[in-house]
């Protein structure tokens, strides 16, 4: 067979691993029209993109688009341009930094602004990041959506942490977890469940996920444990108490401190090497498979899946999508920058604590271009109801991508931050709110018991949405722990925060019994 014949019937073929017998009828005869030996089951991998020797040939045939028809930059910049109605919201963009340099319209506008302006950035990640897909397959191009669906999120995080907000950094933390374990997730099983009995999960992502986010919540409460574990009775030798407040103030002090910092940096270390391995595990298994070809076990839906991610043409080409993100990242840097400068100006403005603005509204600004495509996609689905139109068949694969997300921030940004802050001198550490870590671990015993069988429903997604309100209501009363928020003190010592706290808690319950006084003055006079 001569070698045009075999790459026309490599383009006609969807995604498979040859057998040792087709290769030997079908690769190029040598030394005299002899075959050649039969390769070893992994060597030659059938694709879209025609042979390729070794998986670093099969990776870079697929990123130049090997076997596609070609996108000239052109039609590539005006398919970027004309992604999605979002992009109507980037003219808030220059707005909003107009908002921020001349402080005209105050710090409220900026950051409304600012948090519009966000909207139409992320979903230039989601587009840019299914296109890429098409370019590196189906598990790859997922790796790669899920860093850029995180992009915003870390770059919030990199700026509290370096602005030493560090109480607000630990809160948006664990609010940008659960979020992607219950609101997100849930709302895709809710919406993709609601036409079929039941969908499917990746069973091979599904068993491993449930071991990382196991040991990702887990590494918070070693820190917890560990301090909530000492005597505090013998440690203990003295309180301030002022207006009837009372601050432990041997047990919260620099050396506490310190060895909660080096408890948290070598956890972080180990959280870095196992999201390191796990990666290396799912996308280059021992064996023939890799991130490239489907397992042999996958579900139906996921082949026909990697099938269609073979044939369907991009609308970029790949040189054009990898700038568009580039400068999307830019964008977004300096756009979510200004958004943290204008955050506690909200937070008083709003009377908002400081533990609901972390752990439910600034999650959000990561949420917000997804919510607003949700909520266009259901309206669109209930016109098409009315009208009678003909409604797509739902997919009986599920999206739980949000899951990879949540252990992605846990395993990997998390500790990022935490070494991060040992290089630039920030008491960034593991040692989180007992009430965060009692919702980290009951969102993760949630999702792992859901996903646990790989098949969700949309009750199940109603359930996981419903514990997700019941966070937002608690946290909404919740006023925060002082004695994390000691331990995270950037300008000074320990001592000096737990000294200043005191003070202020003594001004506070001065006012408050002078108000008191007034009033049963008041109430006697009349």
């Amino acid at each position: 067979m001569s070698s045009p014949e075999l790459t026309e019937k490599a383009h006609n073929s969807s995604s498979r691993v040859m057998t040792d017998e087709e290769r030997g009828s079908e690769l190029p005869h040598a030394n005299g029209g002899e075959h050649t030996a039969p390769a070893s089951h992994g060597s030659y991998t059938h694709q879209a993109y025609g042979y390729a020797t070794d998986r670093a040939q099969l990776f870079w045939a697929r990123l130049r688009g090997e076997g596609r028809k070609p996108v000239t930059w052109t039609t590539s910049i005006r398919n970027i341009v004309f992604s999605s109605w979002l992009n109507i919201l980037f003219i808030i963009i220059p707005f909003a930094w107009v908002s921020h340099w001349h402080k005209a319209w105050g710090s409220v506008a900026t950051f409304i602004l600012c948090f519009l302006a966000i909207i139409p950035l992320e979903g230039m990640f989601d587009w840019g990041g299914e296109q890429m897909l098409l370019y590196l397959g189906k598990d790859l191009g997922d790796l790669l959506v899920v860093t850029l669906n995180n992009a915003v999120e870390a770059v919030l995080a990199i700026i509290l942490l370096i602005k030493c907000d560090l109480r607000l950094l630990q809160a948006t933390v664990v609010g940008v977890v659960i979020l992607h374990l219950l609101l997100i997730p849930g709302t895709a099983f809710l919406v993709g469940g609601s036409q079929v009995s039941h969908q499917t999960l990746h069973p091979h992502h599904t068993d491993m996920n449930h071991s990382l986010l196991m040991i990702g919540v887990l590494a918070t409460l070693l820190p917890t444990a560990f301090f909530a574990a000492l005597d505090r009775g013998a440690a203990a030798t003295g309180t301030v108490a002022e207006a009837g407040a009372e601050v432990v103030s041997t047990l919260v002090n620099d050396h506490t401190r310190s060895q909660i910092l080096r408890i948290s940096r070598g956890i972080a270390i180990i959280l870095l090497v196992i999201y390191v391995a796990s990666r290396i595990y799912l996308h280059n298994p021992p064996g023939d498979n890799n991130a490239l070809t489907v397992p042999h076990d996958a579900p139906a839906a996921l082949k026909h899946q990697e099938e269609e991610l073979a044939e369907e043409d991009p609308l970029t080409n790949p040189w054009a999508c990898m700038i568009m993100l580039v400068v999307t990242v830019a964008i977004m840097a300096v756009t979510a920058e200004m958004l943290v400068e204008s955050i506690e100006s909200v937070r008083e403005a709003g009377g908002i604590t400081e533990e609901w603005f972390g752990l439910i509204l600034l999650p959000f600004v990561s949420f917000s271009a997804d919510g607003a495509v949700a909520v266009v996609f259901f309206l669109e689905s209930v016109y098409d109801q009315i009208t009678g139109k003909k409604i797509q068949t739902p997919s009986m694969l599920a999206r739980g991508r949000a899951i990879d997300l949540s252990i992605q921030f846990t395993l990997w940004w998390m500790p990022f931050l935490v070494l991060l802050g040992w290089w630039i001198s920030k008491p960034m550490h593991l040692l989180f709110d007992f009430f965060e870590v009692a919702l980290l671990l009951g969102s993760c015993f949630l999702v792992n018991y859901i996903t646990a069988d790989a098949k969700t429903n949309w009750v199940e997604g109603l359930i996981m949405i419903a514990f997700y309100i019941m966070i937002a209501v608690t946290a909404w009363f919740y006023p925060g722990q002082p004695e994390i928020e000691f331990m995270l003190e950037c300008g000074g010592t320990v001592a000096e925060a737990v000294a200043g706290g005191g003070a202020e808690g003594a001004a506070e319950g001065a006012a408050e019994g002078a108000h008191e006084l007034f009033r049963t003055i008041a109430a006697r006079a009349v």
